[in-house]
């Protein structure tokens, strides 16, 4: 028998000894996967990319994104549910995570008992970004083009039930505006919409649309937290475009498999925190619009809980259709 087999077995016998069996040694030799919810290009893919090379630094293993997008983030999200639970393979989930209990009666997954918390990495404000056809250049200069022009503009979201299908739907019922809504599978094909102006209108991260924003083929109108964005002083919030107090954020978190050993959650947990504190990252996610929050891994089960009864109320409150 060789050395590294010796050395494998009595790894594998330790930590049957302790009550995890071979899944948890796997933790130590595998890399690990983070499987983002939608394709490439918007909010959660950024944010990951982000967070890859400090991740593999400090976790002295191979650190892998993998975009697994469709159905709102199900598909992804069942897949990490039904993954071995040994902190290899964890889910990079989006605002929808909490949300998509709402839209669909049944879930093949449970969010709240199916996963385990190890974080919310970052939460951020929406910019309404609108094409170079909108006959305005602010939130409220779009509303009044909306009402004397209705059926004319449509959005973007990132599909149905996310939090820019909800923001949106909250602002066009306080303002008393029709725009259409038409769901994409994720952050970078509705801002190609935008773009080819098949839609007017996306509700998106600033690093999503910092870019095109850039480049003059994008008009920020406004933004959804409580205070303007450092690289867009100039840009209202929507609370000051007519809307008093209002404030809505979309969130990353990372999520492991239910049952994945207490002490893998607590290392990852240290290790997430730790990467998203580094001051090239923090720096990087702080520059894409991002607020990082690098709680443990209760606060993002409790934030996740508290975002889903926030926006069920809102869609109860509103009747409103959240058909698929």
């Amino acid at each position: 028998m060789s050395s590294s087999s010796f050395n494998r077995r009595q790894a594998l016998a330790a930590a049957a000894a302790l009550g995890f069996g071979p899944a948890a040694f796997a933790q130590a030799d595998a890399p690990v996967r983070l499987v983002v919810t939608f394709p490439p290009g918007g909010s959660t893919d950024i944010a990951a990319r982000i967070l890859q090379p400090e991740l593999a630094k400090r976790m002295g293993r191979p650190v892998v994104v993998e975009n697994k997008p469709g159905a709102a983030s199900q598909l992804a999200t069942d897949f990490v549910a039904k993954a071995a639970p040994n902190g290899n393979t964890l889910l990079v989930s989006f605002d929808t995570h909490a949300i998509n209990p709402i839209v669909k009666a049944k879930l093949p997954y449970d969010t709240f008992k199916d996963f385990a918390g190890v974080t919310l990495a970052v939460r951020f404000p929406l910019v309404i970004g609108a094409s170079a056809s909108v006959p305005a250049n602010d939130l409220r200069g779009f509303i009044e083009a909306a009402r004397t022009q209705p059926a004319r503009f449509s959005y973007a979201s990132t599909g149905v039930g996310s939090m820019n299908h909800l923001v949106m739907e909250d602002i066009k019922r306080k303002a008393g505006v029709y725009v259409l809504h038409v769901p994409y599978g994720g952050g970078g094909p509705a801002v190609q919409a935008v773009l080819g102006d098949v839609s007017q209108l996306t509700l998106l991260s600033y690093a999503a649309l910092k870019g095109q924003i850039a480049a003059g083929r994008i008009k920020p109108l406004a933004v959804t937290g409580a205070k303007r964005l450092a690289d867009l002083p100039n840009v209202p919030t929507v609370a000051e475009s007519g809307f008093p107090g209002f404030e809505a954020y979309s969130w990353i978190g990372i999520f492991a498999p239910a049952g994945t050993p207490p002490e893998t959650l607590r290392k990852l947990t240290e290790d997430f925190r730790a990467a998203l504190n580094a001051p090239e990252v923090h720096g990087k996610l702080t520059a894409a619009g991002f607020e990082v929050m690098a709680t443990d891994g209760a606060g993002v089960e409790r934030h996740a809980k508290a975002e889903h009864d926030r926006w069920a109320s809102f869609v109860r409150t509103t009747k409103l259709k959240l058909e698929d």
